[in-house]
């Protein structure tokens, strides 16, 4: 087998042609060699300190440190030393190389590479990232191939559904859960993300299934995760039972701040007081509407002593209430009414000769009284 050639021209070619980043230190660190690769890499303006000084001049400042630590352990080194650095390039800015070096001590001389580093780092950090939401989230990570089955299956939510990581690695999703979200999956085998919620055994899941297709744009494999969201549902029932609670509450505080009184045969009163707005305003309208019709009332009379400003809207539903109120067969008598009332609903430009109005609510009581008496000897009369 011939050996190969280690003359000095042939050394010269290697370092002149060779694509990878070498170097031949000292024992000191200073660089005796290094190929054109290298020195079109890294800083030219600092290369002629490194050839005195070493790598050290182009390493960052926050490096340093650990370089040294590093440099001086090759000595003692049976194996290369590898260590991740920042180095400053041609372009002034840092970048972050693997150098591995190994010293050789008949020749007192370190043999070394240098090699781009930031993508590995890069997606190293993507790993530890993807870990960290893996470890500490209540979430599950899975991947199916084309079949069904799976590859990968982990992460803490795997927990709360009673599983141990990699408890499914090797199984077909499909006789696992033959009906639990299989059209969702099927539609990502075929390309399309999906996105789904389900329960399964009293734990709540919120899904994605993600599509990983190959080159040819054919899906290989299907990437899951899946949320716990158990206690975001409990939560949600939870607070959907208060607020469910606080309307019924509510409901019973409006019954109670506008009391319908039946203050004589079928003769219904419904004394206002407080706050009267357009909301109110609705509520009375069905509860007075509906009492005139349980009770078959002839007159309602609607007393707003207690009220002294209301708004040109709510106002236009008071009127209404009068008219729904003789739809029914049924009178509405307004009392009480104050000047600032007067106003708005004069301002709203309605023919008010229709509506029954009285001072007091004790003439009202009175004019309904005479109503029903005079009603009472026509009839006898008849």
């Amino acid at each position: 087998m011939a050996q190969p050639d280690s003359t000095p021209s042939t050394i010269d070619d290697f370092f002149l042609h060779c694509t990878e980043l070498v170097f031949i230190a000292s024992e000191g660190g200073a660089l005796l060699r290094m190929s054109r690769a290298l020195t079109r890499a890294v800083s030219p303006e600092l290369l002629h300190t490194a050839s005195q000084a070493g790598l050290a001049p182009l390493v960052h400042p926050d490096d340093r440190r650990a370089f040294d630590e590093a440099w001086t352990r090759l000595r003692a080194a049976a194996e290369p030393v590898l260590i991740d650095v920042r180095l400053k390039t041609a372009d002034g800015s840092f970048k972050f190389f693997q150098c591995a070096a190994r010293w050789v001590p008949e020749k007192r001389e370190v043999y070394g590479t240098l090699r781009d580093a930031e993508e590995r780092i890069k997606q190293e950090i993507q790993i530890k990232l993807l870990k960290a939401i893996n470890d500490h989230l209540p979430i599950c990570l899975w991947a199916i191939d084309e079949r069904g089955v799976f590859v990968l299956h982990d992460g803490k939510g795997l927990a709360a559904a009673g599983l141990d990581p990699g408890q499914f690695v090797g199984l077909n999703i499909f006789e696992i859960y033959p009906e639990s979200g299989t059209a969702e999956l099927r539609k990502a085998l075929e390309g399309k993300m999906s996105y789904f919620m389900n329960e399964l055994k009293g734990v709540h899941w919120e899904a994605w299934y993600l599509p990983i297709q190959n080159e040819r744009g054919d899906v290989t494999h299907v990437a899951g995760i899946t949320l716990d969201i158990t206690a975001t549902r409990r939560t949600e029932h939870e607070l959907r039972a208060k607020l469910e609670l606080i309307e019924r509450q509510q409901q019973v505080i409006r019954s109670l701040s506008t009391p319908i009184i039946q203050v004589w045969d079928r003769v219904l009163t419904l004394p206002l007081v407080g706050m009267f707005d357009s909301v109110r305003a609705a509520d009375v309208m069905e509860g007075v509407l509906r009492e005139v019709v349980r009770t078959r009332a002839r007159y309602a009379i609607l007393d707003l002593t207690g009220i002294e400003a209301m708004d040109t809207e709510t106002a236009n539903h008071l009127l209404k209430l009068t008219g729904a109120i003789k739809l029914l067969g049924a009178e509405g008598i307004i009392t009480g009414i104050h000047p600032a009332i007067a106003q708005t609903i004069v301002g709203l430009g309605v023919d008010l000769t229709s509506i029954e109005t009285r001072s007091t609510l004790r003439q009202g009581l009175e004019h309904c009284i005479r109503r029903m008496a005079g009603a009472s000897r026509r009839l006898g009369q008849g």
